[in-house]
């Protein structure tokens, strides 16, 4: 099989491509330019790039760099800015695996004749009867079956995910024994368009303006106020505005049309159901009892799946949950917590007292 290998210049991807290799795959490593601008995080630096090619050479492989920048401008850099300008908090890196790294991908691959496209993901694959499953990844700590929710049936058929049947300390002894340049080098965890010197308000203060903001109690009383109320995120602790002392409170509603954070004590975060748009499945629409993971490293809870139409569900939580601020990714799993059933983004839910 002739395997395009998406090469981050990471160690799972490194190892993506020597494991396709022993298996006798025909194997050429891309690595994607995606991001123009500062980047000392993530996987879009210099460094990177040049570590995917000098792993391509250690491998014998031939190493392609496929410039992807304006796709990732127009469907992730974009869109990030946009949301946090109407006070959604957006999932940057499932967007870009979205967009770029599997729809853009798999469409140049198709172009240039390869059988399948590849990836470092910890998730795995499944084919029965001749329908495609998405599955957790074997090592739990490493899983990262919520960032590839999106793939459908069509994707899956023509995707691999070489690691995902291994933990990631055997990654990287493989690595090793194979004296890849990327056996020791640490994951990376960050966006990568956000420096770690400038952060996210050097970001987005170049290129929104930001709007002062008023803090209210739950019952509508003002009680501080925030320099950009575009840059709070429900269950935010810190820097909203608040004076030291007293009860802990929480961001539990961010309006930023109206220029108002909400806070309250934690037992004000709970919520009874969760709305969800943009929603999708793996494989044919699943709805009742299931699991459903909000963060890529949170733990998955059960709830019931209303579906409705328009790509729009409710999940009506079992035990009540923390809200998520909208625009987070909503990911839904078989109640064996294996197998994944599809996800969307959660929507707005009514704030403490008042309404959406």
């Amino acid at each position: 099989m002739k395997v395009l290998l998406a090469m981050s210049g990471g160690v799972d991807s490194s190892v993506a491509g020597a494991l396709l290799l022993d298996q006798g795959h025909q194997v050429v490593g891309v690595t994607m330019k995606l991001w123009g601008g500062d980047s000392d995080t993530g996987c879009c630096s210099v460094s990177d790039v040049d570590d995917a090619r000098r792993v391509a050479q250690q491998l014998d492989i031939d190493h392609l760099v496929f410039n992807f920048g304006e796709d990732f401008d127009r469907h992730v850099v974009e869109p990030y800015v946009a949301d946090h300008a109407i006070g959604v908090t957006p999932n940057p890196c499932i967007e870009c695996n979205r967009h770029v790294k599997f729809d853009r991908l798999l469409e140049r691959a198709d172009q240039l004749g390869f059988d399948a496209v590849a990836t470092g993901h910890h998730a795995r694959i499944r084919q029965s009867g001749g329908r495609f499953a998405l599955e957790r990844g074997a090592d739990p700590a490493k899983d990262q079956s919520y960032v590839v929710h999106m793939l459908d049936q069509q994707a899956l058929s023509r995707v691999v995910f070489p690691v995902g049947d291994i933990d990631k300390g055997t990654v990287r002894q493989i690595a090793a024994a194979r004296g890849l340049r990327t056996a020791s080098k640490p994951d990376s965890q960050d966006v990568c368009f956000i420096t770690s010197t400038g952060g996210r308000t050097a970001f987005l203060g170049d290129r929104i303006p930001f709007r002062p903001g008023r803090v209210v109690d739950t019952a509508g009383d003002m009680v501080g106020e925030v320099d950009a109320v575009e840059l709070v995120t429900i269950g935010q602790r810190r820097g909203i505005g608040l004076p030291g002392g007293g009860p802990k409170r929480y961001a539990v509603d961010v309006d930023v049309p109206a220029a108002t954070v909400t806070v309250g004590e934690e037992g004000d975060l709970l919520v009874g159901e969760t709305g969800a748009e943009r929603v999708g499945f793996v494989d044919r629409p699943v709805s009742g009892t299931v699991l459903v993971q909000c963060s890529a490293h949170g733990a998955s809870q059960p709830a019931d799946l209303v579906v409705g139409g328009g790509g729009r569900a409710t999940i009506r939580w079992s035990v009540p949950q923390r809200r998520i601020a909208p625009g987070q990714s909503v990911v839904f799993y078989d109640l064996d917590d294996r197998r994944v059933l599809g996800g969307g983004s959660a929507t707005r839910s009514p704030s403490p007292g008042g309404s959406a």
